[in-house]
């Protein structure tokens, strides 16, 4: 029952908030800023000067691409600039120095990708400069570029007979002024006042009641936590990352960061239903997206809370001693429990943000399964912010196609006819995430530079390494903690499967926005299929299910599903 009402409670806020938010950010990828927005368009004005933009001039996709690239490459420059120099800049008193070469590579192609991988210790690594001028800034970055890749598909379906899909810069600058900023701050107030920390203080030295001396890392905290939550990043200013009281330190914090999470995404689906002119499509993208994510947390509460079957031989005393009654509480905060960390790990793979309040690595092997899984789908189900919306948009194109082919009709979605084109685009889409995720995970379990990172045997150190290469190419960024991956074998693999699962799934959405956009509306006819309906949303959940994560079932049969027989007592 608790577990019930705690879900319920959260599923009708994000429902509640879904309508407002995405009308608000219709208007401003449209032009029309909000009244209790418009205090900020001197500071628009001005940085289109600085940028030199024409906000009335627009882009086809091509030119659309190149500027997303080149952002996106100016960012990772300048990050792995910041992290190699860190130790001659100021704001830092703890004096640390310049990252290796490898990891700062890494790292500056993770807050690139809107991944924010960490294969170091924050606190203890980074200085406060390089993590409000390169992590939290290029969290803003990243999070708007999604959010311009996914306007710019929306566009797609809206227009017809046009050769532009926007302005990128215009996109982007008003992402992160009117919608990502202001979230931002508000956020970090709210989380200040439950006890987040923020400041510029250096570390402190306190001594407990017995005398043992510890050291606190303090910092700015708060403004990294917003962000991180609000663009879907992830990552943190402390390894322990939301697990840390000084990231997390209430339920109330923890429900606030949930909510952020799946705010702007789920906001989304009522702009693209806004922007195409039927808020009904929105509601049914919504609605497909709730329904899976649903399914997958059920999943893991349910085998959370049962716990290890195998502690059932054990004696009472030995029940006792080994395991909190009522579940698996191994790798989980007691300010969380069972329900709320199997919730949050839930949400964060939904979303593609990789904030995590509790150990993937300690959950039981279903458990376990499901944030991989939600991961492995391609960051559809809800998703990170942008991405998530153009995944699903780019599934309910090849749901149509396959609809157009049981009943020997040309596919159509909102009035465009699917071709041929489009669907090779979609097909690129659908692709590349098991290319870079199985033949990356094959290369590093054949590679002794691989295996020397697993510290775990048999079918739980391959699921740790089929779930690091599943987060990085689906830009996640959380982790099976057991994997030492902070090695220059797993800091290059990784960061070529974050940049080649970012930047080669954004260009075929953007080729198919530009396809789409040239094309002419075709009125509906007695053939054409709605959808907006519930047919339409069980299909569309269908083609994900089949689509997406077949490719990954013999992979999770032999992780995960190995490790839950041999648990149970089965031979696999």
């Amino acid at each position: 029952m608790n577990a019930m009402m705690q879900i319920s409670f959260f599923l009708v806020t994000l429902l509640l908030l879904v309508k407002p938010a995405g009308e608000c950010m219709a208007g401003i990828y449209e032009g029309r800023i909000p009244s209790f927005l418009r205090w900020l368009g001197p500071a628009e004005s001005l940085a289109f000067r600085i940028c030199g933009v024409n906000p009335e001039e627009e882009m086809g996709w091509r030119r659309y691409a190149l500027s997303m690239l080149l952002a996106s490459l100016v960012g990772t420059i300048a990050l792995y600039g910041l992290q190699r120099l860190q130790g001659f800049l100021p704001l830092n008193p703890q004096h640390f120095g310049a990252l290796s070469p490898d990891s700062a590579f890494d790292t500056a192609v993770s807050f690139m990708t809107n991944t924010d991988w960490q294969g170091y210790s924050g606190e203890s690594t980074m200085s406060y400069f390089t993590q409000m001028t390169g992590l939290s800034v290029q969290n803003f970055l990243s999070a708007a570029i999604g959010m311009a890749v996914a306007v710019a598909l929306i566009r797609g379906f809206a227009r017809h007979r046009m050769q532009t899909i926007g302005n990128f810069w215009v996109d982007l600058i008003r992402g992160i002024l009117y919608i990502l900023l202001p979230l931002s701050l508000i956020l970090a107030l709210l989380l200040v006042s439950q006890g987040v920390i923020q400041n510029f203080s250096p570390y402190l030295t306190v001594h407990g009641p017995q005398g043992v001396a510890q050291t606190l890392p303090m910092g700015p905290v708060a403004s990294q936590e917003a962000i991180k939550e609000i663009g879907t990043n992830g990552g943190g200013f402390f390894n322990a990352n939301s697990a840390h009281p000084f990231e997390n330190p209430t339920p109330f914090s923890n429900y606030l960061e949930m909510l952020a999470i799946f705010l702007i995404p789920g906001g989304l689906c009522h702009t693209f239903g806004a922007m195409v002119g039927d808020r009904r499509q929105g509601w049914a993208i919504l609605a497909s997206m709730t329904l899976i994510f649903t399914g997958f947390l059920f999943v893991a509460e349910h085998y959370e809370q049962a716990g290890n079957p195998a502690f059932a031989s054990l004696g009472v005393d030995q029940q006792a001693s080994v395991m909190q009654s009522g579940g698996n509480m191994e790798g989980k905060e007691t300010r969380f429990g069972i329900v709320d960390s199997a919730l949050f790990a839930t949400v964060t793979t939904a979303a593609s943000c990789g904030a995590v309040n509790s150990m993937h690595d300690s959950f039981t092997p279903i458990g376990g399964l499901v944030p991989m899984a939600q991961i492995q789908l391609g960051e559809v189900v809800f998703g990170g912010v942008g991405s998530g919306l153009y995944g699903m948009l780019v599934y309910a194109v090849i749901a149509v196609f396959i609809a157009g082919l049981m009943i020997g009709r040309t596919p159509e979605y909102l009035g465009k006819k699917i071709t041929a084109f489009d669907i090779k685009m979609a097909s690129l889409f659908i692709l590349i995430p098991p290319i870079l995720i199985l033949g990356l995970t094959a290369l590093a379990v054949l590679l002794d530079a691989g295996k020397a990172g697993v510290a775990n045997p048999g079918a739980h150190g391959f699921s740790e390494i089929l779930y690091a290469f599943s987060s990085a190419a689906g830009n996640n960024g959380s982790a099976f903690a057991g994997l030492s991956a902070n090695t220059p074998f797993y800091n290059i693999a990784l960061g070529v499967a974050m940049f080649l699962g970012r930047i080669w799934m954004m260009i075929p959405v953007l080729a198919l926005a530009g396809s789409l956009a040239a094309k002419k509306r075709i009125p509906e006819g007695a053939g054409t299929m709605a959808t907006h309906t519930p047919l339409f949303a069980g299909l569309l959940i269908g083609t994900v299910i089949l689509v997406g994560a077949l490719n990954f079932v013999p992979a999770l049969a032999l992780g995960p599903v190995v490790e839950q027989l041999s648990m149970t007592g089965v031979k696999p």
